[in-house]
């Protein structure tokens, strides 16, 4: 089953040159609710020193403008990019008054969808465009559950790697093509092997009544604010959180066999209209409710735990972006936030990350048919629900297996991969990472979805006063922290330059509205 890993590692060994291995580029993403003392969502703008959301490359607001998104930059190394998160997070510490950030991936007390402001990206057409989309999320989905947070982690192996890859593969095809394969082929494996994350980093195994809003639930009830799942691991992740819905041919579901098919998915649902969004109405008196009455109105609504990515110039498409360059890295974007890190992502989780990156580039992926998507569909809502539990089996090839052994056999095949990743480094910091997470797969217990009910259960703590009292935590961790003089001038420029692009985005656009849709939609 794993063989052909096996012989590409150690091709990579006898060809000199494993070094290529290493260097990837990392870089990570966090969401963070911005919340007020008392633990509320907050209601007020983003603030004016962290610059514009809608141009700052680094700080922005994912759908709500009280949901704040940390970029790093691509780096080289996991602590890079770490250090840059935490540099951000800081910067955005010191610009907040009397607000903090939210330590879950499950958000706070929401008293209903109209507590939760839209993002807000100013009177462009972009801006209008990216307000719109959001305000269509909320129509067709509910705002609340726009408001879950968690982090994404991005990789790319190093330049220099494709070529001596392709190479050893003896492809003599156009390197784009076997690029675009690969990294096809590493999405299909993320996919297959992808409930490994929110057993090893499922941290929502509980949520406020509050986001549930009435609905039934199947969850126990903790207290009389707070429901949960006994073995739980992420019900982010879970049917609780945000799907892209099956009913009335809502459902979407992305074709990766290769590049061209999975455009062709997303483009074929961006252009089907949709009775039930039509209902809904697009452009009702003066406003727009939504961009259009699609399947969906734009590639960002498809939902799903693994994107190809390339980065789109100005006002492009991402599905152009991709037609016209490729993939340039990809997102994994399953990771809840880690309520017991004050970064919401942990050193050795991004070290784990990579090499469970690299092996699911280099394992062989063969095409995913209707029978193994639907394993894989299961599996992942399985260990959201149940991860933790003995009884559980997952399925793979139409039989039965338990969670531990197949987690087991993945960290098995991935000592190869971390003893080269760790090759000339004393400290081996990704076979110490594995070592640390294989004993997650021996003792479910210490896994942070056990740890936060079993912390829950100790303190008689709800999840608002769990996640209250981290989040105030992490504030002093944040408040004590120092940030170097030269790092927050960099912030201070980058918000001042952010500004300064918004206002020339506002003062160039000649186009209404109207004709800024009709020819960004018309794009190839």
């Amino acid at each position: 089953m794993y063989q052909a890993i096996e012989k590409r590692l150690a091709r990579f060994v006898n060809s000199g040159q494993s070094r290529l291995l290493r260097g990837g580029r990392i870089g990570l993403e966090k969401e963070s609710l911005r919340v007020s003392p008392d633990g509320g969502i907050a209601t007020t703008a983003h603030p004016a020193a962290l610059g514009s959301a809608l141009t700052h490359p680094f700080i922005t607001t994912d759908y709500s403008e009280a949901l704040t998104e940390l970029i790093t930059p691509p780096c080289s190394d996991a602590s890079e990019a770490l250090a840059f998160l935490r540099d951000a997070q800081k910067f955005v510490y010191d610009n907040l008054e009397g607000e903090f950030l939210w330590a879950t991936s499950m958000p706070c007390v929401l008293p209903g969808a109209d507590s939760i402001p839209i993002a807000r990206y100013g009177s462009s057409n972009i801006g209008t465009m990216k307000t719109v989309y959001r305000r269509g999320l909320g129509h067709r989905y509910g705002r609340v559950m726009q408001v879950i947070a968690g982090v994404h982690f991005n990789y790319s192996p190093r330049e220099a790697f494709w070529p001596l890859y392709q190479e050893l593969e003896q492809d003599r095809g156009f390197t784009r093509a076997f690029v675009d394969d690969a990294y096809l082929g590493l999405i299909r494996n993320l996919q297959r092997y992808g409930w490994l994350i929110p057993y090893l980093f499922g941290a929502s195994p509980a949520v406020c009544k509050s986001f549930l809003g009435g609905r039934p639930t199947r969850l126990d009830e903790f207290d009389a604010h707070t429901c949960f799942g006994p073995f739980a691991t992420s019900l982010r992740m879970g049917d609780i959180g945000y799907t892209n819905r099956k009913e009335e041919g809502v459902g979407v579901k992305a074709d990766y066999s290769d590049l061209e098919a999975y455009i062709a998915s997303l483009v074929r649902a961006i252009e089907t209209p949709c009775p039930q969004w039509q209902r809904i109405g697009v452009k009702v008196g003066n406003r727009y409710e939504q961009l259009n009455a699609n399947i969906l109105q734009i590639e960002n609504e498809y939902y799903s735990t693994v994107r190809p990515k390339q980065v789109p110039d100005d006002n492009e498409k991402p599905t152009s972006a991709l037609r016209r360059r490729g993939v340039r890295y990809v997102e994994l974007r399953s990771l809840d936030v880690n309520a017991f890190e004050p970064l919401g992502v942990s050193e050795s989780q991004a070290r784990f990350l990579e090499a469970f990156m690299l092996f699911c580039l280099l394992q062989e992926s063969p095409r995913i048919d209707a029978c193994e998507g639907r394993e894989i569909d299961e599996n992942l809502v399985q260990t959201a629900h149940r991860g933790r539990d003995p009884a559980l089996r997952l399925q793979r090839g139409g039989e039965a297996v338990s969670l531990p052994e197949w987690a087991s056999e993945l960290c098995d095949v991935m000592t190869g991969v971390c003893d080269l990743l760790d090759a000339g480094d004393a400290d081996r910091p990704y076979s110490r990472a594995l070592r640390q997470y294989r004993e997650l797969v021996r003792d479910p217990d210490r896994t942070p979805s056990a740890r936060i009910l079993a912390e829950m259960r100790r303190r008689g703590e709800g999840f608002f006063h769990f996640a209250r009292r981290i989040s105030l935590e992490h504030k002093d961790y944040f408040d004590g922290l120092g940030l170097h003089r030269e790092r927050r001038a960099f912030f201070e420029r980058e918000a001042a330059a952010s500004l300064e692009r918004q206002a020339a985005i506002e003062a160039s656009d000649t186009l209404s509205f109207d004709e800024f849709l009709e020819k960004y939609f018309s794009q190839d």
